[in-house]
């Protein structure tokens, strides 16, 4: 039923296209965000950061590449810089804002309370919402017939102690509470935790402090933003034919291939990084920096701390440094939804029973939805929007869920592989891999590219999407949602990757066609066996 009254919890990134996405199918948004402006993660807020609330450090550059991370509807433009500070994303969500109308819909300083099912749910599926207005200092409970919760889960900080800690006479921070380098400058800095949001902070560190000492437990494997030929390194990977090949090779040899083109760069054992874990086991780090900041000796790789003391610190292997001013605790975050009634969702050891990562199994109804809570290997902003057209779809009546005996199934089969795939860690919970997992999604809304037909119809448009960049915009190419301007996107990627570099001409080279030709000819090849075989 259209104009269903929709209850979309935070303004950020998911907030924001959850919106957008209730508007497209005709339903009632409201947006409910805590804060006084929109951007959520991305918001950089110099004044500090209050536990809950979560937002990037100022020199934070996003992980995936402009045309991985756009909405499928709304590129972002091809001036923007392939991987943007957070100041550029900032920007962009404000041209979705004014393209769309979406502030409109948004109640700033509206802090969720508490949401339940509501007393006639069984027959409705309603939920009430408790929310309170930061402002008037009130609260006000509402009746929804569907929730969006888009929180995200980089928000309740994860603190581990450490004996002795108590004694140590420096200052102790998490990186949730870290802004930039002012008041490190020539310090003693113990950073724990090598996941991006260490590294990041060890690298900006290592350049102006004296010293940066950075604890491991199990060591990472580093990717690079900067790949092959100077693209970014996930519109190389995330490109469906890559993916095929993949899939058909052993996970032991994959891991070797991918680890021995990453040591390329730089010899992890050498630099005290390498990790037991095969490089697919883990949730990868990617920066550009870190080797850089090793080599020229301003940040120490140490092993993880046993204690501290008065005025340092003794690591596992036994040495210890003293005179350290700060140790940051880059250590994640607790998942959590704790605003809602833990009889519709309970959170154990980050462990949620959600559908997809997405449905709750508890309720009679599916009108309540959780987006973005995922830690996908790839853009986290596309997977989000896919997951909002689906659920709003569901909402209207025009997907349905399976059984709940057959979501369970496949709770279960995923947490299964997941387990057999990644090291045990609280982080390693809500993986998904993000060609896989929009395909899975896209299967339900009923957007994925019917390659096979694209190749009868429109072969140049196939060989894109098979070959090139798995873009967002591919998920506009039919089925609901449809967009008209989908198809030129797709073929104007790699044009806008390459705009923002062309600031100083050069002379063009002769282009080899050689090699495009051998490509055209492996993927008919590949078209005609998937048309006999599957």
């Amino acid at each position: 039923m259209a104009g269903k009254k929709v209850a979309v919890i935070g303004a950020g990134s998911s907030g924001l296209v959850a919106i957008k996405c209730c508007l497209d199918e005709g339903l009632s948004p409201v947006c409910f965000e805590r804060s006084a402006d929109i951007g959520g993660l991305w918001n950089f807020r110099p004044e500090g950061k209050e536990d809950g609330q979560a937002t990037v450090m100022k020199s934070t550059i996003i992980n995936t590449s402009k045309e991985m991370m756009c909405w499928s509807d709304f590129p972002i433009p091809k001036e923007y810089p392939n991987y943007m500070h957070n100041t550029y994303v900032m920007k962009y969500f404000r041209l979705f804002v004014d393209k769309f109308d979406l502030t409109k819909y948004i109640k700033f300083q509206h802090e969720i309370v508490l949401i339940k099912q509501a007393p006639c749910s069984e027959e409705t599926g309603q939920w009430e919402v408790k929310v309170k207005d930061i402002g008037q200092d009130q609260e006000h409970t509402y009746v929804f017939d569907a929730v969006l919760v888009c929180t995200g889960h980089h928000a309740r900080k994860y603190e581990p102690t450490f004996p002795g800690q108590e004694e140590f006479q420096g200052k102790i921070i998490h990186s949730h509470d870290y802004r930039d380098h002012k008041g490190y400058e020539d310090k003693r800095v113990v950073v724990v935790g090598v996941g991006n949001s260490g590294n990041d902070v060890a690298s900006e560190l290592g350049r102006i402090s004296q010293r940066v000492f950075l604890a491991t437990r199990r060591g990472t494997w580093i990717f690079n933003r900067v790949g092959e030929n100077g693209l970014p390194g996930d519109v190389i990977a995330s490109r469906r034919l890559t993916r095929m090949i993949f899939s058909l090779l052993p996970f032991n040899m994959l891991c070797s291939m991918i680890e021995s083109k990453v040591n390329a760069r730089f010899d992890h054992e050498k630099y005290g990084l390498k990790p037991k874990h095969r490089i697919m086991s883990a949730h990868p780090s990617v920066n550009d920096d870190l080797p850089n900041r090793i080599l020229s000796g301003g940040v120490v790789v140490k092993p993880n701390i046993r204690r501290f003391t008065k005025t340092g610190v003794e690591f596992e292997d036994g040495t210890m440094e003293d005179n350290i001013d700060a140790v940051i605790l880059a250590t994640g975050y607790i998942f959590g939804f704790p605003f809602i009634d833990e009889k519709v969702i309970k959170v154990e050891k980050n462990v949620a029973d959600l559908y997809k990562y997405m449905w709750p199994l508890t309720t009679d109804h599916p009108t309540l939805a959780v987006i973005g809570y995922i830690q996908p290997l790839g853009a986290i902003f596309p997977i989000a929007e896919l997951q909002c057209r689906w659920a709003t779809r569901v909402f209207k009546g025009l997907c349905m869920l399976p059984s709940k005996e057959d979501m369970k199934t496949d709770i279960l089969r995923k947490r299964h592989a997941m387990a057999k795939r990644y090291v045990p860690s609280q982080r390693h919970t809500i993986q998904v891999d993000y060609v896989p997992y929009m395909d899975e999604l896209a299967d339900q809304v009923g957007c994925k590219p019917d390659i096979l037909k694209l190749f009868l119809t429109d072969p140049r448009l196939a060989l894109e999407v098979l070959t090139g960049p798995c873009t967002p915009c591919q998920y506009r190419l039919c089925g609901p949602g449809q967009w008209a301007g989908a198809r030129e996107a797709v073929l104007t990627t790699m044009d806008r990757v390459y705009y923002p570099l062309n600031t100083r001409k050069c002379d063009e080279s002769r282009r080899d066609t050689g090699m495009m030709k051998l490509l055209v000819a492996m993927v008919l090849i590949i078209a005609v066996i998937f048309k006999l075989f599957f």
